[in-house]
């Protein structure tokens, strides 16, 4: 079977693409994918590291206000469209995957006026602008999120499939985490924004650790994330006197590098928003607080987490709210009671799909 693959310019965009390839593979054995994307994305690191093949095109995304760039992003796409096309005819594909970002645009559309099975995945609660338009001409949208179906009213099929996840995340045993991690009966919250690290989380969540080392009360392990972060983090301690050497119980690191471990032995995660970590904690069963990132487009983390939280297994604090009352209160009201942490665990794990990636090949499998 051969599938093409497109989505890009972010992790978010690749990673799951990739995720569906490889689950694929082990489904068919015989299966023949290659992808598409942009000479700026990330998809040029990515993908041929992954071992497949790649195919360039030229295409921008629309910006949010009428520009010249908006101008120019119109007058890439029949250029853009006409080179998907050649790329298709050349791969004969049995069937065309999209899984976001601007650049499935075109390829999506080519191929489903050459009348081609297409399938476009959409990860977050509030799809974006190429999967909206898509929507009215492939044949099937797949939702990582179920709250993303009502902003899909024109689509000729919905299927709420879940967002895949790291098979790793889902073969480990709470208890032997804990186990491994030498962990005590004290709540274990794992804190966390971003492998990039997130300004004004990480100084509000260090803020918080002062507030408690003293009591001994949690367990803690925080990433800080890069770009200077860890140094900015410490700095922070170190300002209010407070010296890590003498709490055990609390860990900073710049990055977690075991997160498999991490999530799994956690109580209580405290994070950002993405679909994809959205999608393990809920695979996994783990109650959250979730801060959504103001700075992704269209305000897509905070429609994410609030989709959780109707559902019972997050609270929400937005950063505009974030201060050390704040954060103590939430997760005291969790943490102080076993019975709500109980209730956040259960629907949390009612929400995800841990076999999302299997949903998501049969769905391609009945197309192709």
């Amino acid at each position: 079977m051969k599938v093409l693959f497109s989505g890009g310019g972010t992790a978010g965009h690749i990673n799951p693409a990739l995720a569906i390839a490889n689950h694929l593979k082990d489904i068919c054995g015989e299966l023949e994918a290659r992808f598409v994307g942009t000479a700026e994305g990330l998809e040029v690191g990515l993908i041929p590291r992954s071992g497949y093949p790649l195919d360039l095109i030229r295409v921008h995304g629309f910006e949010r206000k009428l520009s010249f760039g908006t101008f120019k992003t119109a007058f890439e796409l029949p250029a853009a469209v006409a080179a998907s096309k050649r790329i298709i005819k050349k791969f004969k594909p049995d069937v065309v995957v999209g899984t976001g970002g601007y650049v499935c645009g075109p390829v999506l559309y080519a191929a489903a006026r050459m009348k081609i099975p297409t399938f476009v995945h959409e990860s977050n609660a509030f799809p974006g602008i190429t999967v909206k338009i898509l929507s009215k001409y492939v044949d099937e949208v797949a939702v990582g999120i179920d709250a993303a179906r009502k902003y899909l009213p024109n689509a000729k099929k919905v299927v709420h499939t879940g967002n895949p996840v790291r098979p790793e995340i889902l073969n480990v045993d709470s208890f032997a985490a804990r186990r491994k991690l030498n962990l005590d009966s004290r709540p274990f919250i794992v804190i966390f924004g971003g492998s990039l690290g997130a300004r004004d989380f990480n100084a509000a969540m260090a803020d918080w650790i002062c507030s408690v080392a003293e009591s001994g009360k949690y367990n803690i392990l925080m990433g800080t994330g890069k770009l200077n972060q860890y140094e900015k983090v410490m700095k922070r301690f170190s300002d209010s006197g407070i010296n890590l050497g003498d709490f055990p119980n609390i860990k900073v690191n710049e990055y977690i590098y075991d997160m498999d471990i991490a999530m799994n032995a956690a109580d209580l995660v405290v994070s950002r928003a993405g679909a994809s970590t959205l999608a393990e904690l809920t695979a996994i069963g783990k109650p959250a607080v979730l801060v959504p990132s103001p700075y992704v487009t269209d305000n897509h983390q905070e429609h994410n987490a609030r989709a959780i939280e109707s559902g019972g297994g997050a609270r929400v604090i937005l950063e505009n709210e974030l201060n050390v009352e704040k954060i103590d209160s939430v997760i005291r009201e969790i943490t102080d009671n076993p019975t709500k942490l109980a209730e956040m665990r259960r629907a949390s794990a009612k929400m995800g799909v841990p076999d999302s990636a299997d949903i998501i090949c049969r769905e391609i499998l009945k197309l192709a």
